[in-house]
């Protein structure tokens, strides 16, 4: 798992837009978005509630400027002939940083659909600038690398929310039923889903994404142009 994102030390560190950011991701780390406020910023920063507008003008800003802040660390390299590679790096990475800061995933993941597309911070455009870059670079079409891009974002997305969905109903249990809270499940109703208490209980988020990009990945190969190199494990 990736370390949460260390901000500037405040003591040692001017005011300014990143300072801002850090310190508001902290106390989204900590309290999630609903704990975070300009008040509660303010106190953090040891600063007037009203002198951070200057670098948010407002709570959507400052929450975009966060969203920009954590999507920052994901690097992909647009000169690499390794398609796949660098898609399973970038999913790898994204796991990390949400397993990490796992309250900023609504801003990375359903937030934006409440934007459109243009209207969004740079920040969060630059992974889809990259993808479409690399891929395009790669051999695909740029209409291709759109539909890539997509598909893939879309399952990393849905894969980041259910394994931050794994939650342990009572960690003492040794049984795996109940420790899942299973057992308060109609059988009758749910058999299939009581059966797999065992595979559910000792659920992998990291192979779990692996088996899901050997699919994708490969499935994706088969429907676009053949000129396109094949991706690599």
């Amino acid at each position: 798992m990736a370390a949460p994102i260390a901000g500037p030390a405040r003591d040692t560190q001017p005011m300014s837009r990143e300072l801002v950011l850090s310190t508001a991701l902290e106390i989204i780390d900590r309290d999630g978005v609903e704990g975070l406020s300009m008040r509660r910023l303010g106190q953090a920063l040891g600063r007037d509630p009203m002198s951070l507008y200057r670098y948010a003008p407002t709570k959507a800003a400052l929450l975009d400027g966060v969203a920009e802040l954590v999507l920052d660390h994901l690097t992909l390299d647009t000169t690499d002939d390794d398609w796949a590679g660098q898609l399973r790096a970038v999913a790898r990475a994204f796991r990390a940083l949400a397993l990490a800061h796992p309250h900023v995933v609504p801003l990375l993941v359903t937030r934006p659909l409440s934007t459109p597309l243009a209207l969004r911070p740079p920040g969060t455009l630059r992974p889809l600038e990259a993808c479409l870059e690399l891929l395009t670079r790669a051999g695909f079409t740029d209409v291709d690398a759109l539909h890539v891009y997509r598909y893939f974002f879309g399952f990393l997305h849905g894969h980041v929310l259910n394994e931050l969905q794994e939650l342990v109903d009572n960690p003492e249990e040794t049984d795996d039923l109940l420790r899942l809270g299973l057992h308060r499940l109609p059988l009758r109703e749910f058999p299939l889903l009581r059966g797999l208490a065992p595979a559910l209980a000792t659920y992998d988020g990291a192979a779990e994404l692996e088996r899901g990009l050997d699919i994708l990945l490969t499935g994706l190969q088969a429907q676009l142009p053949s000129t396109a190199p094949a991706p690599k494990r």
